[in-house]
């Protein structure tokens, strides 16, 4: 008889200053079994024929699973949720708050990332420098603005979907980790501040952040 093999672990790959950081917490935080890959963007290994065999588009996050590669925050977010279901990180039972708390993902990757992304990567709307420089101007005013709005509405109470903890928490608290760096004093959103600080309580957050250098 063949002995049973046991099926490997997904394989996070991620990079410190990156929204990976939210999958990798949300993992942490799911008590699921998994590998991750730090990968050095400085070194360009993002571009390495052997990551782009895994993730064509050369970013992070990517989550190499059983059945197949998934890229894009909300989407590993919403999975590591279904496939931990235990840990309660989404409310799966019902439609409506679940969409929910996707349309806040969606805004976070949409809205707020683009806005930051502006900062760095203007080259990816623009050939022209200056126009580059345009773009990088408006990041501060852009990210305040975005976590006015956060502040304002979208945080509902302890948690982004107010009592219970989501997967939208650590999607937000990446978000926030970028605010020093755009010329955003976080403490302007209090509440925004005030969950940043509970985030870094948890013990899951806390075994996470040093792999990304924070």
């Amino acid at each position: 008889m063949t002995p049973a093999t046991t099926p490997m672990p997904p394989r996070l790959y991620f990079a410190p200053g990156t929204c990976s950081l939210a999958s990798h917490i949300a993992l942490e935080v799911s008590g699921a079994r998994y590998d991750a890959v730090k990968l050095d963007f400085s070194a360009s290994q993002q571009h390495a024929p052997e990551y782009l065999a895994i993730n064509p588009k050369g970013r992070v996050p990517a989550l190499v699973t059983a059945r197949g590669v998934i890229t894009e925050t909300p989407a590993l977010l919403l999975y590591i949720a279904q496939m931990h279901p235990q840990a309660g990180l989404a409310p799966l039972d019902d439609p409506f708050a679940l969409a929910e708390l996707q349309a806040v993902n969606s805004y976070f990757c949409a809205t707020v990332h683009v806005a930051h992304a502006h900062r760095r990567r203007g080259y990816r709307w623009a050939d022209d420098e200056a126009a580059q420089r345009s773009m990088h101007a408006k990041v501060t005013q852009n990210m305040g603005d975005c976590f006015a709005y956060i502040e304002g509405t979208l945080l509902r109470g302890s948690w982004v979907m107010g009592d219970a903890f989501s997967v939208a928490d650590p999607y937000l608290f990446t978000m926030g980790t970028w605010l020093a760096g755009d010329g955003v004093d976080i403490e302007r959103f209090p509440r925004v501040a005030a969950h940043s600080r509970r985030m870094r309580e948890l013990p899951a957050v806390q075994r996470v952040l040093p792999l990304h250098g924070l």
